[in-house]
């Protein structure tokens, strides 16, 4: 019976290979968190720039771009930018606001990202890409891992195939511990299937070289039949974790040789979606109801009348009415259901 084996990110022992992707906008420190408790073995923070690590002051009002939870080590740094400098720069505050992991961003397909020379925009550029590599991993501590993140290409072409391969050979030959590949390029941005079997190509072609595989997991099945089918030694979640941390738990009972738990009652998706607003509560004090509220939504798709109760949430803009919809509609325990991948098609974010 194949199983996974557990993952290493260079000196970081991670464990369960099925982690939690950077999501813009969303995987801040309390979503990172739920997802640690329900069995993310690992997370990462949302992208964050490099000239705004290098500008930022830390004050109340910011604090919650660096803050990490004690509970959530090890986890992960994202960054993206544009000049190699500047980027080395951006990936020192990481490193001092104590995370494990640097991750590098070469994968945003959003239009103003790359417009800015940004994220997926240096996969057109692989001198330029690989000067960000070697510079960060010069700056970085020998103990933290450096990992990248990576689309397929810029588009279908042959220069963007020889590029993306450029980029990933030269990456690894300058120390970097994994590489994280999303199977569509960065013009589909989510339009269209991952190519999964451009995972199976990448992994057979850097051998025993970590890599972990991104696109169209949205549910435990997804996670692990990715790593079956094209031998990636790890997969990131993103779009599929937002409300549902319950993939992680889910994912880590098939992997055992366990029947598919069933989704979370009304009564546990309850006390979850408490847990997280209270977190969001303490990080970001009370704006954290309009904050929380794009969590909400997605959380919404695991309740039996999932449409009724999105848009409730909707309308919940502060503490009392975040009360008043758990209340409401999650007083009484009955089964929840499953999510449907349609639900998870966000809009302009680097996922």
């Amino acid at each position: 019976m194949w199983q996974p084996v557990d993952l290493k990110l260079g000196s970081v022992s991670v464990g369960f290979p099925v982690v939690q992707a950077a999501l813009s906008g969303y995987s801040d420190a309390p979503m990172r968190r739920i997802a640690r408790r329900l069995g993310a073995s690992y997370a990462l923070c949302e992208v964050m720039l490099d000239q705004f690590l290098v500008a930022v002051k830390r004050r109340q009002r910011n604090r919650h771009f660096l803050y990490i939870g004690d509970e959530e080590h090890p986890v992960g740094g994202q960054l993206m930018g544009a000049e190699p400098e500047q980027f080395a720069a951006g990936a020192s505050k990481l490193v001092d606001a104590g995370f494990d992991v640097i991750d590098i961003n070469f994968g945003c397909p959003v239009k103003k990202v790359l417009g800015r020379c940004r994220g997926g925009f240096h996969l057109s550029q692989p001198d330029v890409a690989l000067q960000i590599v070697r510079k960060t991993r010069d700056v970085v501590p020998a103990t933290i891992p450096v990992t990248v993140k990576m689309r397929r290409g810029i588009d279908d072409s042959q220069q963007s195939r020889d590029n993306f391969f450029a980029i990933l050979d030269g990456a690894f030959d300058a120390g970097v511990a994994a590489v994280t590949v999303h199977g569509r390029t960065v013009e589909q941005r989510y339009i269209g299937p991952s190519r999964w079997e451009f995972l199976t190509e990448v992994k057979r072609h850097v051998g025993e070289r970590v890599v972990l595989g991104s696109g169209d997991l949205f549910t435990a099945e997804d996670c692990l039949n990715m790593m079956r089918q094209t031998g990636v030694d790890g997969v990131t979640v993103a779009r599929g974790a937002i409300g549902n941390p319950w993939i992680f738990s889910q994912a880590r009972a098939l992997a055992a040789g366990d029947p598919l738990p069933p989704p979370p009652s009304v009564h546990e998706q309850r006390d979850v979606i408490g847990d997280h607003y209270d977190m969001a509560m303490e990080l970001y004090g009370e704006r954290c109801g309009a904050l929380m509220r794009k969590f909400g939504i997605k959380y919404a798709a695991l309740h039996p009348r999932a449409e009724e109760v999105r848009d409730q949430f909707i309308r919940a803009h502060n503490h009392a009415q975040w009360r008043q919809v758990l209340d409401q509609w999650y007083a009484v325990d009955e089964p929840g259901r499953y999510p449907g991948a349609d639900i998870h098609k966000a809009q302009g974010s680097c996922r």
